[in-house]
């Protein structure tokens, strides 16, 4: 594995619980990248125990909302492990701020590798987290791993389709796609001559007079005390700028059907992503004979980023619920 320089210090932008202990992992995925993660482990444990990966939002590192859901789910019981995705945060990966559906749903599954193998955690149940842009991403990593027997997408994103669509829909069509792609193509030969992948900018500095509120919504999350982290994508200067040309061809919800395991999507109900949240669920398929294996959960009143970190909001005793029940613990 490559070397990765992780820092010792605790940078969340949460509080440390007293009552799980913390350490860094680090471990390869399928393409040979090293990631980096924080593992949240409840104190004084015995038997091997279930255990959760947890990734997102799109665009944040591991010190922020994803931390936060593992850290709270430790103190309920479960290991967990906390991820910065490949080319991002603490992990490695070049060049850096790149994103992929493939690597990125990959980077899921090898966090399912890193768990099952260790003797505290129980391989028959691990499920995962995803946040976000990373909701989309553990769906499309629950269809292709059936290792993973329990999911939950908070507040998700389906980022292929918003992507190649635009929000709500609408940009769907060949020709705003094509004009998309002869700009993305432009800027890769531009990228080629320079030698330096140019970044697409994260949340703005300054909020436009007419900025939308979901844009205030994520300006008051990564662009303040709240949530800013010095690594986090959001909060800088962006992914890569060419990070697009994927997800355009990707159909990311195309095997969700397929999906035997338990899922549970959480959706805010003024999010203006719920849409993503509601469409996804309508392509999962109950599995005959398992009871509640497809749940859609919607929060009243509570807009995207409430469910990043709004503890009193976002509902840890329900999803704690669900895994109890699909990963057979308790």
């Amino acid at each position: 594995m490559e070397k990765l320089t992780l820092t010792t210090k605790w940078d969340k932008t949460f509080p440390k619980s007293d009552s799980v202990e913390h350490c860094k992992v680090t471990f390869p995925n399928r393409y040979g990248i090293t990631l980096a993660a924080d593992m949240y482990r409840p104190k004084e444990t015995g038997k091997p125990l279930p255990a959760i990966a947890v990734c997102g939002p799109f665009g944040a590192v591991k010190e922020q909302a994803a931390g936060l859901y593992a850290q709270k789910m430790a103190e309920r019981g479960f290991i967990t492990l906390a991820f910065d995705p490949s080319f991002t945060g603490e992990s490695g990966g070049q060049p850096r701020y790149m994103t992929s559906p493939d690597i990125n749903t990959e980077d899921f599954c090898a966090a399912v590798d890193f768990l099952v193998t260790r003797p505290d955690v129980n391989p028959e149940a691990v499920g995962i987290i995803g946040i976000c842009g990373w909701g989309g991403l553990a769906i499309n990593a629950a269809a292709a791993d059936p290792r993973i027997k329990a999911t939950v997408a908070s507040t998700m994103y389906d980022m292929s389709r918003v992507t190649a669509n635009g929000y709500f829909d609408a940009a769907d069509s060949p020709e705003a796609r094509n004009e998309m792609r002869r700009s993305l193509a432009a800027r890769r030969t531009e990228d080629f001559r320079i030698g330096t992948p140019a970044l697409g900018g994260g949340v703005p500095d300054e909020l436009p007079s007419d900025a939308p509120q979901f844009l205030k919504d994520y300006f008051d999350y990564y662009k303040t005390e709240r949530g800013y982290h010095p690594r986090s994508l959001n909060s800088n200067g962006g992914r890569n700028a060419t990070s697009a040309i994927p997800w355009i061809n990707f159909p990311l919800m195309s095997r969700a059907s397929e999906i035997e395991n338990a899922v549970m999507i959480i959706h805010g109900e003024k999010a203006h992503s719920f849409y993503f949240g509601s469409d996804a669920y309508k392509k999962l398929t109950i599995t005959p004979g398992a009871c509640n294996n497809k749940l859609f959960m919607v929060i009243p009143g509570a807009n995207h980023t409430d469910l990043y970190d709004r503890t009193d909001i976002i509902p840890f005793a329900a999803i704690e619920t669900f895994f109890d029940e699909h990963l057979n613990q308790k």
